[in-house]
């Protein structure tokens, strides 16, 4: 017995492996501002002086490096509730 899969199976397929390589996009900030808030920690501990600039540096790279994630989410959130594909194939 033969199964068809038909194009807009084939669209939620592909739209759902595309939502799960788009939240791949999440590792690098998690990474990167787990580094950064190290690397602040540590500047406090050598200048404890310089608490509020190296703090506010720290949080506007971490705020910039989210924006990566957040985009990633966006685009898989699309992809699985808002798919304009499907709609294309009636």
């Amino acid at each position: 017995m033969e199964t068809m899969i038909t194009g807009k199976a084939l669209v939620l397929a592909c739209s759902a492996i595309g939502a799960g390589l788009a939240m791949i996009a999440g590792i690098g900030p998690g990474i990167g501002q787990g580094y950064a808030a190290g690397k602040g920690a540590e500047g406090v501990g050598r200048q404890p002086e310089a608490q509020g600039d190296i703090v506010r540096t720290m949080l506007l790279g971490a705020a910039v490096a989210e924006t990566t994630g957040i985009y990633g989410l966006v685009i898989a959130l699309i992809l699985l509730f808002a798919n304009p594909l499907v709609k294309l194939l009636g």
